[in-house]
């Protein structure tokens, strides 16, 4: 079902308050990769959270089909710049009109936390922002947990300038390990 989104502060009220996840991640993927965010997506559907993402291929497309396997919903939150089509395991689709308007639509839609896997320069800036946006307190605290130890020099790098944003970011092994940051929802 696609929604189409002109304002963001419309969100809440086309789409239901959910229990979700955000998974940020790279739109090119290898199989590895691949294997790594279907297998996110599934923990987190099994868990009981709606899994939220950029909507398209790679990572994206495999968070959504992890989740799906399992019976969870995907949102898939797209953008008008690209012509891209979204993947085929969403279960909603939220069309934005800009880049900056889609992250703030995942952040949003985000209720329960991120999962940030290894990616590109836009996966960067999903983490950078809700990193930046939870370290100084502009929006609630919400477990950001970082899959494998790809992005663990940068969080090494800014922790020297900035000590306290270390606490505000995990890491989790793999996605079995997300089960200690994200509970089973009560049914």
């Amino acid at each position: 079902m696609a929604v189409q989104q002109g304002n963001i502060a419309h969100v809440a009220e086309r789409v239901p308050s959910i229990s979700a996840v955000a998974v940020f991640g790279s739109s090119q993927a290898d199989q590895a990769a691949y294997a790594q965010a279907e297998a996110v997506g599934r923990v987190l559907g099994r868990q009981g959270y709606t899994v939220v993402n950029g909507g398209y291929g790679g990572t994206m497309e495999a968070s959504a089909k992890g989740a799906r396997a399992v019976g969870a919903e995907a949102i898939g939150v797209t953008c008008r710049a690209w012509s891209s089509m979204p993947n085929s395991h969403l279960t909603r689709q939220v069309e934005t009109a800009n880049l900056l308007q889609r992250l703030a639509t995942l952040i949003e839609l985000a209720t329960s936390g991120f999962v940030v896997l290894p990616g590109g320069t836009g996966t960067l800036v999903e983490f950078a922002t809700v990193w930046e946006l939870i370290n100084k307190q502009l929006t609630a605290t919400r477990p950001v947990v970082c899959v494998g130890d790809f992005w663990a020099p940068l969080v090494e790098l800014i922790s020297h300038i900035q000590p306290a944003a270390r606490r505000r970011v995990a890491f989790a092994a793999d996605a079995e390990a997300l089960v200690e940051f994200f509970p089973p929802l009560s049914p």
